[in-house]
């Protein structure tokens, strides 16, 4: 039977009766075509050229896409970290070391190296830090684990190996885990260094001291009730580092004139 050249709506038409040599229902002795002997059509469920290779082959394949995108941004990690410059199509031109900038602008079209991008960006939204490491730590899982796919071990028998070790990694987090009283000095000490070692990555790791400190004033100052989303940045052209200033109420960015 011949197929039609063109499907309509993902769904290959069935031969006419002119294909058929005109042999329609006729041509079946008059009885009509009996129960499941009719030709089904042929269901187009992915479009052509669409690569649907799968098993061990495209499992090192993923493996190493990701290895190649870990390999971009494991030398801005750390306060010794080099920065990366990224020249886009558009003709802009950005300079960075943050792990979710970079990922966001490599334009990643791979599918299973995509994955590193989306946890990049949900560590910046979610934690604001670390947004590199996350990348690095799931890179090195994958790396360690391609050794066992390619001796055919099966990926849910590495999967429940690593939910084991999650739950030991947490357990023994726990137990290091230092409590602090609700106020007191310990807490404010422990919130700059904190902040400081956010702050040792960026661009003002030179005035991290400052910085952490401003910060921590500007935290301890919003009721338990309220959110981070309280807390803003303007930004004014002009000045050192040392001239910013944490205002304790509302910051309007504008120019007074008088008439």
């Amino acid at each position: 039977a011949r197929m039609a050249k063109e499907p309509v709506a993902g769904v290959a038409l069935p031969p006419t009766d002119q294909h058929m040599g005109g042999r329609g229902m006729a041509g079946m002795g008059g009885h009509g075509m009996m129960p499941g002997m009719g030709m089904q059509p042929q269901i187009v469920l992915l479009r052509e050229g669409t690569d649907t290779s799968q098993g061990k082959p495209q499992l090192i394949s993923n493996i190493n896409a990701c290895q190649a995108v870990v390999d971009v941004v494991r030398t801005t990690l750390g306060p010794r970290g080099m920065d990366k410059l990224i020249h886009d199509e558009n003709g802009t031109v950005t300079i960075s070391n943050d792990g979710a900038t970079l990922m966001k602008k490599l334009q990643v079209v791979h599918p299973a190296a995509n994955t590193l991008v989306q946890i990049s960006m949900s560590q910046d939204a979610e934690v604001g830090d670390g947004t590199t490491s996350v990348v690095l730590l799931a890179g090195e899982f994958l790396r360690e684990a391609k050794p066992y796919i390619e001796e055919g071990v099966h990926p849910q028998v590495i999967i429940k190996a690593y939910r084991q070790a999650v739950a030991l990694a947490t357990a023994k987090i726990d137990s290091l885990a230092v409590n602090l009283e609700q106020s007191g000095g310990e807490v404010r000490a422990m919130l700059e260094k904190s902040a400081a070692t956010s702050l040792s990555s960026k661009l003002v790791s030179g005035h991290k001291q400052f910085f952490a400190k401003m910060v921590v004033d500007a935290v301890l100052s919003l009721d338990q009730a309220q959110g981070l989303d309280m807390l803003g940045t303007k930004k004014v052209v002009g000045g050192s580092l040392q001239d910013s200033m944490l205002v304790e109420g509302v910051a309007f960015k504008k120019t007074i004139s008088y008439a």
